[in-house]
């Protein structure tokens, strides 16, 4: 009688047991399955005319550096070696505008206009002739905020150095902005047109 109730009283002990720690496997299951990682963020496509890895360049300054003074108007005043290199794909014709941001004028002041230029040309040369039509490489060229046609050099008041951006586009089609178009009919005729675009900055002070 004694063995029974001894028996009896363990049987309810690990049932008390039980009740109170629960059981590991059920309590697993009530958890639920292990919840699945966030899903990845989706990637931003580039925006339309954004540089996707097309650079220009010139052996005569590189980026963030002093443009010489050979290309502005305290000396010779000609427009710098450009090296635009492979065009991105699709690309028609390239433009180029020369634009000062920093100057004492509401909207900067352009230093020069070229569009027209074939995807197969790599490079403009040191001194393209300050005319409205160029041969070679065949071009043509718009007015500057001095109002002449072509390059005009850096001449930037005393002070701290202004920012020369040299920004290339390349268009998916031929763009006809009028003779002597400035940079605003420019950026006009290409609005819809850019593939890329590429800037190479260079620095002048007095």
């Amino acid at each position: 009688m004694q063995r029974r109730t001894e028996l009896t009283l363990a049987v309810l002990v690990l049932g008390i047991v039980l009740m109170l720690g629960g059981c590991p496997t059920q309590q697993a299951a009530d958890e639920g399955p292990a919840p699945e990682p966030p899903p990845a963020e989706p990637q931003t496509p580039p925006e339309e005319g954004h540089e996707m890895g097309w650079r220009i360049t010139s052996n005569a300054f590189a980026e963030g550096e002093r443009i010489p003074e050979k290309y502005t108007a305290d000396g010779e005043n000609v427009s710098p070696p450009i090296d635009f290199g492979e065009a991105p794909e699709g690309t028609v014709e390239v433009a180029l505008i020369c634009h000062d941001p920093d100057a004492p004028r509401e909207g900067g002041w352009t230093h020069w206009v070229l569009w027209g230029l074939s995807p197969d040309v790599e490079a403009l040369p040191e001194a393209v002739p300050t005319t409205a039509q160029v041969e070679d490489p065949p071009c043509m060229q718009g007015e500057n905020s001095g109002g002449k046609i072509g390059y005009m050099g850096p001449s930037p008041p005393p002070g701290d150095p202004h920012r020369y951006q040299f920004t290339a586009y390349a268009l998916s089609e031929s763009v006809s902005p009028g003779d002597a178009a400035d940079r605003d009919a420019l950026l006009a005729a290409m609005e819809g047109n850019i593939i890329a675009q590429t800037m190479l900055e260079g620095l002048y002070s007095r």
